[in-house]
């Protein structure tokens, strides 16, 4: 599948503004596949699908989490995070993508997880830091992106933990043992 194919199947799913956002994320994950060594190709055809599921009513999501055995304590956390395994199920049921790679770095594009790999760190930077992106500690994120994809993403959890905290709400495991993998893996 081509990506003008990948973008028509997508923009069917999604609003408009998240449609700028994906391609926002695409240019940006290629950007960084290309800095990083990564497949290209790859980077390209997970941050298009990345949130092919964020529309999905919220009792569609819940069900698919229940009956493909997902994690459970998805459902006591922020509803948020639901799109990105729904999606990565839905784009291999729906669509026939079929790699692991393309859909591991969907599944996690949005908590991480310990010992991710390069896709998977790509994928979630590029989301965090696509050029539509304006919140505080995003333009430090990008400019650390250029020289350590590590490093970036270490920033870009401890600004997302730190928002959470803030706002009071409970931070999803993964996202903790993702930045505790990244703090032990810079020592």
């Amino acid at each position: 599948m081509n990506r003008d194919e990948a973008l028509a199947i997508v923009k069917e799913q999604i609003t408009e503004h998240r449609y700028q956002h994906t391609i926002g994320v695409m240019e940006t994950a290629i950007q960084l596949a290309k800095l990083y060594g990564v497949d290209e190709k790859k980077a390209e055809t997970a941050a298009i699908f990345h949130d092919y599921a964020k529309f999905r009513s919220k009792d569609e999501m819940e069900q698919i989490i229940r009956t493909e055995k997902m994690p459970e304590d998805l459902l006591v956390h922020n509803a948020e995070l639901w799109h990105a395994p729904v999606g990565a199920y839905l784009v291999e049921k729906e669509v026939g993508i079929t790699d692991p790679d393309i859909l591991s770095a969907i599944r996690y594009h949005t908590s991480g997880r310990a010992d991710m790999t390069l896709l998977e760190k790509v994928i979630y930077l590029a989301d965090y830091i696509e050029p539509g992106r304006h919140f505080p500690g995003v333009d430090e994120v990008r400019e650390t992106a250029k020289v350590d994809l590590d490093q970036a993403l270490v920033q870009s959890l401890r600004n997302t933990i730190s928002f959470l905290l803030k706002k009071n709400q409970m931070v999803y495991p993964d996202t903790i043992y993702t930045y505790n993998s990244l703090i032990l893996g810079g020592k």
